[in-house]
């Protein structure tokens, strides 16, 4: 099981002031956070694509290629890429580029997006949310594999024996990121793509049924079970004393899901539901070394999982501490769960 990072490159907000942290700054600490991720040895990152106040990145591929000049051997990807308001092309390029500044790491995970600022902002109706994601994600596959494209859509002008470049190193991977829609699983199991699902709320084994769908539908479509590959994105941050880190990165995280609530009607966080979450039994993966081993394998064995992705930004917490929680991952979490799996083979 591959272990990595996701983030959004969330800004850090200062009650005292009311002051949000310069993106600018951000980005700089993201580029040095990954590199700590690499130094440290885990297998992969990923960042995801906003266009909102509150996050740094609306081009996840800008972010990647600078850290792949940074890096050596970590997974770059996306987390997500919204592809049903980006270009298919032009989304293959800036990915290929990536591929080819990191002899041959760059990922592509497709998602159709929990945020919509994106449609209104790049010409796109929302009532083609659907059909948007389908039609693109064939493109974008279609352009994977052949260099000289002819294609035709509803959403996109015509391809004529276009041919697009540069070309990555070999296809480059194309995860699709789910939330939970039956739908969405089964088209990544009939695709043969590989599946990574957001568990941020919640009970973990509330989502065994949509594990199960895939690898039923992945199997009755014919995949090779060799290139089988599921994971899940967690909220989780670690520290060396799980009660002081609670202390600290619960406002943080509960001024995070507030924010966001404030938008979808959400009843304010509260500080129960924050302690259930770090239990056996909920959704988020924060706490000291010995606990978070032994729900990472918990969550593993739960799902048959080959990636695990703790999403580590959620509320901003500061750089110092962010560079803490990796160096905690890399050096004290991931030996021992690669060592359990080694003893569990």
């Amino acid at each position: 099981m591959e272990l990595g990072i996701s983030m959004f490159g969330d800004l850090h907000f200062d009650p005292a002031t009311n002051k949000i942290q310069a993106p600018g700054e951000r980005l700089k600490e993201l580029i040095e956070e990954i590199k700590l991720m690499d130094d440290v040895g885990l297998d992969y990152f990923g960042i995801g694509e906003h266009h909102r106040p509150d996050y740094a990145v609306p081009s996840p591929e800008i972010v990647l290629a600078a850290a792949a000049t940074a890096t050596k051997n970590i997974k770059l990807g996306s987390a997500v890429s919204v592809l049903s308001s980006s270009d298919p092309v032009k989304l293959y390029q800036n990915f290929a580029m990536v591929d080819l500044l990191s002899d041959g790491r760059a990922e592509i995970m497709a998602g159709r997006g929990s945020f919509i600022e994106s449609f209104p902002l790049f010409g796109y109706d929302l009532k083609d949310y659907d059909s948007l994601f389908e039609e693109k994600l064939e493109l974008l596959l279609k352009i994977n594999t052949e260099p000289i494209v002819s294609w035709k859509g509803r959403h996109r002008a015509a391809l004529k024996e276009q041919m697009v470049l540069p070309r990555a190193t070999a296809p480059i991977p194309v995860w699709i990121a789910v939330g939970g829609t039956p739908a969405s699983v089964e088209r990544a199991g009939r695709l043969g793509l590989p599946l990574m699902i957001a568990i941020i709320g919640g009970s973990p084994a509330q989502f065994q049924p949509f594990f199960e769908l895939y690898k039923k539908t992945y199997q009755q479509y014919g995949h090779d079970m060799n290139k089988y590959q599921v994971g899940i994105h967690v909220h989780g941050f670690y520290g060396a004393d799980s009660a002081a880190l609670s202390d600290m990165y619960y406002p943080l995280y509960a001024a995070q899901m507030d924010r966001i609530g404030r938008t979808r009607g959400w009843p304010p966080y509260r500080r129960n539901q924050f302690d259930f979450g770090k239990t056996k039994n909920g959704a988020l993966v924060i706490g000291e070394p010995n606990e978070v081993i032994d729900k990472i394998l918990y969550l593993q064995e739960l799902f048959g999982l080959t990636r695990f992705a703790t999403h580590m930004d959620t509320g901003a917490p500061l750089h110092k501490d962010i560079m803490k929680s990796i160096e905690i991952y890399g050096t004290k979490i991931a030996p021992k769960v690669r060592e359990a799996l080694r003893n569990n083979k």
